[in-house]
């Protein structure tokens, strides 16, 4: 068993840092070195840069999971942020560890767009919604992640009979529903799309194929 003055290094979380998608925001952290951490509870608490004040963040205080959502505390999403989290185990407490700086704004990952396919004889239309946020409007329904950049949507199109990696980009823009013509009949094509900024030029992950016959 450890010494009681190691116990608070020993225990101290590793590795606090924030992931978001699509501002979903959570913080995530590693147990300390010790075999003993596994038992540990955790206590998160989160500020905006520059104030000086750390607020607890209510449902992560004493949790013995490693992972605290944070989305409704960063809403603000042009703010930097911070938080950070201690460790306990039997009644000794770790310093505490910090997250480095967050922007939801330029950190978030931006989530690929849904994609329906309807085909007629030689055309493919292509239906695409952009991904949503998890802030929500007045009426209740999901603000799309549109709303907050200049994104385009970029539309790939596979030919199976050609080589399967082989996407080529049909359309770009901000259209959400798009044909491509002149397809031959009696062959199986794929639409992938993605979701382009040009501002940070970052690409969302592809969508899941979506396959048809025509």
């Amino acid at each position: 068993v450890l010494e009681n003055q190691d116990l608070p290094d020993s225990i101290k979380p590793q590795k606090v840092e924030f992931h978001s998608l699509n501002f979903n925001t959570t913080l995530h952290w590693q147990p300390g070195w010790a075999r003993e951490a596994r038992e540990a509870l955790y206590f998160v608490q989160y500020k905006v840069y520059g104030q000086s004040l750390w607020q607890n963040k209510d449902e992560c205080w004493g949790i013995s999971s490693h992972v605290c959502d944070l989305t409704h505390e960063t809403s603000d999403i042009q703010e930097p942020y911070y938080s950070r989290v201690r460790a306990a185990l039997a009644g000794v407490y770790s310093n505490w560890s910090l997250s480095c700086r967050f922007i939801p704004w330029r950190e978030t990952v931006i989530g690929p767009p849904m994609v329906t396919v309807v085909h007629s004889n030689k055309s493919v239309t292509v239906k695409l919604q952009a991904p949503r946020s998890p802030y929500k409007r007045k009426r209740g329904s999901k603000i799309p992640m549109t709303n907050y950049y200049d994104l385009l949507y970029q539309v790939f199109i596979i030919n199976n009979l050609l080589d399967e990696q082989h996407r080529v980009l049909v359309y770009e823009g901000k259209d959400k529903v798009i044909k491509i013509q002149d397809l031959r009949p009696g062959v199986s094509y794929c639409i992938v799309a993605k979701m382009y900024m040009p501002v940070l030029d970052h690409s969302s992950a592809y969508s899941s194929r979506q396959c048809t016959l025509l």
